[in-house]
């Protein structure tokens, strides 16, 4: 079976593919090289599509819809602590090693996350299991309605289990995912910047946060990109446009740097969305503030700008 690399057009076989999907340094996959996978037994394909889509207009379709093969990830439950009075709180180490066996997942997998949306709830999850530890996972460029757009196969109900349970062991990589105290300790350091993905208006207080209880504005030094503005269509901006997107942040932003970038939204979704694409232009010392706004808006003692 031949695969094609993202960012390069480059063809390789099964025993190359993970090699070539390293050496072209991209968090994406293509829907050719998708297309091209399908049958591949390393393959993991997983929807981890969401029920609440906030902060932009949600595609709404008619009946279930999925790549054929994909198994179903629930962000918002088993991939969710809800002992934690946190919205959308990180999965406990234990949560993910029992998802991780139900999927079948190995140290060998390559494992392919879509959603949906185009591009919302997949890089969360993308982020979740690199933070656990997974090495080999991916987030497919457009997700299911660019597939749908290519006119691509499809089936109504996906895979409940894999015939072999997994054997990967979630180890939770903690300098990935920061919390309120990180973010309040690091205000006035220029090493740690804060970038938050919601709109600009709720960023201003110009318009009311969706949630009960938390307060209007935002976190103190922190800046403002919107997930919408790296996003063209279903899928990401090239990375030359995204580079561009995060250097008129500010001056003192560029991948040379070496600052620490902490990823922030409404509740730890969206923020996901322009982690991954400061990777995709070259940021390295990527971090997220899971919680967020949700976390920081509601806490009294927490200053807001």
């Amino acid at each position: 079976m031949k695969g094609e690399c993202l960012c390069g057009n480059v063809k390789f076989d099964i025993e190359g593919e993970i090699r070539n999907l390293y050496h072209c340094h991209s968090p994406l996959v293509s829907t050719d090289w998708l297309q091209d996978n399908l049958a591949n037994d390393r393959l993991v394909l997983i929807d981890a599509s969401m029920v609440n889509v906030i902060g932009r207009e949600p595609i709404v379709y008619d009946a279930p819809v999925f790549i054929p093969g994909s198994y179903r990830i629930d962000l918002e439950g088993t991939l969710c602590d809800t002992e934690s009075p946190q919205v959308h709180a990180f999965p406990t180490e234990a949560q993910f090693t029992a998802e991780a066996r139900r999927l079948g997942i190995t140290p060998e997998s390559l494992v392919v996350l879509y959603d949906n949306q185009g591009i919302y709830s997949a890089p969360r999850a993308w982020w979740i299991l690199r933070a656990m530890g997974l090495k080999q996972v991916f987030v497919l460029d457009g997700g299911l309605p660019q597939w749908l757009a290519e006119g691509r196969d499809t089936v109504s109900t996906p895979v409940a289990e894999a015939a072999t349970p997994g054997t990967e062991v979630g180890k939770l990589d903690r300098s990935l995912v920061r919390d309120s105290g990180y973010v309040f300790e690091h205000l006035e350091d220029e090493d740690v910047t804060v970038i938050d993905a919601r709109s600009q208006a709720r960023f201003l207080a110009q318009a009311p946060e969706p949630r009960p209880g938390v307060r209007g504005g935002h976190i103190p030094n922190s800046l403002n990109l919107p997930f919408a503005e790296v996003l063209e269509g279903y899928r990401f901006k090239p990375a030359s446009q995204l580079a561009d997107t995060f250097a008129h942040l500010a001056p003192s932003l560029h991948p040379g740097s070496g600052q620490q970038l902490v990823f922030s939204c409404g509740s730890g979704i969206t923020a996901c969305i322009i982690l991954l694409a400061a990777e995709l232009a070259g940021y390295s010392r990527l971090s997220l503030y899971d919680g967020s706004w949700a976390d920081w808006g509601s806490n009294e003692a927490l200053p807001v700008t």
